[in-house]
């Protein structure tokens, strides 16, 4: 045994131990190990159990702290019934999809039964349990800052160790190449493609909290960390998340910082200027050359056989619009077989097109409120981070940021279904609506109170940051 992993060892049984104490700290500790606990030398099982390894020990430590202490606590459930609703369907999909892939198994060759329950159902839905503590702990303003910069920070660590792992000549000259970058993403846990996915978010959702940052010393290392996680994603290669980093760009500016969109162009010149091996990898497959001499686009360089993929997917996708054929149906259905003689050594497991893999999995019926959950949150945080009130902006610009992330580069790659990469952006997610549930009920009951003057009737879990139509505290 290593002495990394000892000293990993003891920061789980510190944060075990804890956990029956202040179970919500020990909560922001398990968020942090996102940053590593998907790694290449992290322990995968103890004592070669499946499933049963430290951050899964960590996470029911947690979960079963939280469960004894939330009555002492005084929680109440108190998410909006629509949202649950969605939530529950949205759940239900996952489990509907999974139970018809077990029931056509025979088709899943190389891939074991308890592999498919435990990727495919048990391991989706734990990812998305911090998010769901932080949204019945987080009723306090210390608790929405502890949770908001754990969350960043997870996300500042991961492109600290792409920036460690990468040569940074890759992106800073032209001709270097993205070299290694497949190899190195995979020894943090993640794809390249995800990798630049979640990084592109995250940056913007750096940017976004700085506004919770008074001094100008610190505030430029807010922007500084912001500008590691920038060279991190571009160190990764992803060109999916390249574009999303723009497309968020391009959003929250029009939705918050609109003087800043006369800066644009000004960045479209630059980039390519301090990093123009990030260029050449974003214009992969632009003049080339044919066969009679003329500048075309190779469409499959561009999209790294995507276009191949696609047209075959949407025909499995008419054959079953309206339920779709259950989880994993690629390799189900027999298309990455056939794609993988068609290409070689290449084998798409997925459509890398997150909405063709919902209607292919789940057909309109399963994708729809999936969707509707989806698009809820996006406006729910697309309100928060235009709010005058700091705290409530910096966590609905980060959410909200995130979010983007996954739906813009879901063209590409990406998916509907939680995951390791996307543990951040649930957590995000959930803590944006905690905000958006508190901020309601703090103007319902100060409208109850009689308006301005009455905040002190407000109870304390309220006043979790200024309302600024009531001014419940200084902001």
């Amino acid at each position: 045994m290593s002495l990394r992993h000892l000293a990993l060892y003891f920061v789980i049984a510190g944060l075990s131990i804890y956990a029956w104490k202040d179970w919500f700290k020990s909560l922001c500790g398990l968020i942090l190990m996102g940053a590593i606990v998907e790694r290449e030398d992290m322990p995968r099982t103890i004592l070669h159990i499946q499933g049963f390894n430290m951050w899964n020990l960590l996470l029911l430590v947690v979960v079963l702290a939280w469960f004894v202490n939330r009555r002492r606590e005084g929680l109440t459930w108190d998410m909006p019934r629509p949202m649950v609703v969605l939530w529950l369907i949205y759940m239900g999909v996952i489990v509907v999809g999974v139970l018809r892939a077990l029931f056509d198994s025979g088709n899943l060759a190389g891939y074991p039964l308890k592999s498919l329950i435990s990727e495919e159902l048990i391991n989706t839905v734990k990812w998305v349990l911090p998010g769901l503590l932080l949204f019945d702990g987080c009723r306090t303003r210390k608790r929405l800052t502890m949770a908001l910069v754990c969350l960043l920070a997870v996300y500042f660590l991961i492109a600290m160790q792409v920036a460690r792992r990468l040569p940074p000549g890759s992106v800073l000259h032209a001709g270097g190449g993205i070299s290694d970058t497949r190899v190195a993403c995979s020894d943090i846990g993640y794809g390249a493609c995800d990798m630049s996915t979640l990084l592109a978010g995250a940056s913007w959702g750096i940017v976004a909290a700085a506004g919770l940052v008074r001094q100008k010393k610190y505030r430029l290392a807010v922007f500084a960390a912001a500008a590691v996680v920038i060279y991190g994603q571009a160190l990764t290669g992803g060109r999916a998340g390249y574009l999303a980093w723009g497309a968020i760009g391009l959003v929250v500016c029009l939705l918050k910082w609109r003087k800043c969109i006369i800066l644009a162009p000004i960045v479209v010149i630059l980039l390519p200027i301090l990093l123009p091996g990030a260029a050449e990898r974003m214009l992969a497959g632009f003049g080339q050359t044919d066969v009679a001499g003329q500048t075309v686009v190779d469409d499959n360089v561009l999209t790294s056989g995507r276009t191949e993929v696609w047209p075959l997917v949407i025909e499995k996708i008419i054959e079953s619009p309206m339920v779709g054929h259950g989880r994993r149906a690629m390799s189900r259905l027999g298309l990455s077989q056939q794609l993988a003689l068609e290409q070689g050594e290449t084998y798409f497991a997925h459509p890398h097109n997150m909405y063709l893999e919902t209607l292919l999995d789940n057909g309109i019926v399963g994708s729809l409120p999936i969707l509707l959950f989806w698009g809820a949150m996006v406006f729910y945080s697309a309100n928060l981070f235009r709010s005058d009130n700091r705290l409530y902006a910096a966590i609905g610009g980060a959410a909200l940021s995130l979010m983007l992330a996954q739906l813009f580069a879901g063209v590409g790659s990406q998916h509907f279904y939680p995951e390791a990469s996307t543990l951040g952006m649930w957590a995000a997610l959930f803590l944006a609506l905690r905000v958006h549930v508190e901020e309601r009920e703090a103007q319902r009951r100060a409208v109850t109170a009689g308006g301005l003057g009455q905040d002190q009737r407000l109870p304390p879990q309220m006043a979790l940051a200024s309302v600024p139509s009531y001014g419940v505290v200084a902001r």
